[in-house]
């Protein structure tokens, strides 16, 4: 499994301890890097079969983390997973574990949004939840329900 590049498995290793990618992305990686197509193969299988690499719970945690922490929607999480590799079922998957999307451009627009007190704030706040990933409807629908929220409006 040696290449010019160095030992793959190695360096596999190495970009994986940096940060959790997908299978797509650590192929992308060797490729770059100038290992060959069937040294990154046989690596790429290697961790898949141990457990190390793993697409599903990779979307799972990408998911969670973009919901949390960036107060991504399901949208923008969607469109995220599918550049990285990810397969449709795997990322459906992720965001089905996702709970109340609603409650969480709530929170969003609690957290971050401009007055809803005007039509341009409404405008506003619908703009952000759109570039956030939420769906034009989802989105509408939570700053209807915000603005009915004292906390919120």
């Amino acid at each position: 499994m040696e290449s010019s590049a160095g030992d793959p498995l190695a360096l596999a290793l190495r970009a994986l301890a940096h940060k959790e990618r997908s299978v797509a992305e650590l192929v992308e990686w060797l490729r770059e890097r100038g290992v060959a197509g069937e040294d990154a193969e046989s690596v790429l299988n290697y961790l898949v079969e141990i457990g190390v690499l793993d697409d599903e719970r990779f979307a799972a945690r990408f998911a969670e983390d973009k919901r949390e922490i960036a107060g991504w929607g399901s949208e923008r999480i969607r469109d995220a997973l599918l550049k990285r590799g990810i397969s449709s079922d795997d990322a459906e998957t992720a965001l089905a574990a996702e709970g109340d999307e609603l409650e969480r451009a709530l929170a969003v627009l609690a957290e971050r949004a401009p007055d809803l007190g005007d039509e341009a704030g409404r405008g506003k706040a619908f703009g952000f939840l759109v570039r956030r990933g939420f769906g034009p409807d989802l989105a509408y629908e939570a700053i209807r329900r915000a603005g009915d929220r004292p906390d919120l409006a």
